[in-house]
């Protein structure tokens, strides 16, 4: 018992002083508000911001697709 008490303690002090988790974490944190921001520009739906612009050049491109195929 005393075995596994001195291995749980020593992990929590290499927990404690490395520095790549924190680093990690960090990113998680970026990652994040980076997906917030692409969330924010493009909207949740297709009816307001880039999503909007978005939908609207893809059906015009459809459409001119269309057009030229069946000419």
């Amino acid at each position: 018992m005393l075995n596994l008490f001195i291995q749980t303690t020593e992990a929590f002090k290499r927990l404690a002083s490395d520095k790549d988790g924190v680093v990690s974490f960090e990113y998680v944190i970026v990652a994040a508000c980076v997906v917030a921001a692409v969330a924010a520009a493009f909207g949740t739906g297709t009816s307001t911001g880039i999503g909007s612009a978005l939908s609207s050049a893809i059906s015009t491109i459809t459409a001119a697709v269309t057009t030229a195929v069946s000419a």
